[in-house]
C-alpha cells in the first residue's frame, strides 16, 4: 500500500517538485537594471522583488515584468535562466 504524502511536509526543497516553475525577467523602471529568475509562485515573488524583500533587487524598486516562460520542470527552467544569464541571452532581454 502507497503512503501519502503532503507536500507541507516535505522538506522546503522538494515541494515544489509536481509544480510549474516560471523563469523571468524583470527591468527596474528607475535604473539600467534586468534581473533574471525562476519560481513556483510568480506572484509571490514579484511581489517580494517590488516590496524589497530581496536584498540583490531593494536598491532598484521597483519593478515591471519584462519576460516570463512556463516549464514543466525546475530543471529545464534552470537551464533557460543560465541562457538568459549569458551574454547572448542579456542581448536578447536587452532587445525586448
Amino acid at each position: 500500500m502507497t503512503e501519502l504524502v503532503y507536500v507541507h511536509d516535505l522538506p522546503a526543497g522538494r515541494q515544489a517538485q509536481n509544480r510549474m516553475h516560471y523563469l523571468y525577467a524583470i527591468k527596474s523602471r528607475k535604473r539600467n537594471y534586468i534581473y533574471v529568475g525562476i519560481t513556483s509562485n510568480l506572484a509571490r515573488r514579484f511581489n517580494q522583488h517590488n516590496s524589497g524583500k530581496n536584498r540583490t533587487t531593494r536598491p532598484y524598486r521597483p519593478f515591471d515584468i519584462l519576460h516570463i516562460e512556463k516549464f514543466q520542470d525546475r530543471i529545464s527552467a534552470r537551464a533557460r535562466e543560465k541562457w538568459f544569464k549569458s551574454g547572448e541571452g542579456r542581448e536578447v532581454l536587452k532587445s525586448l
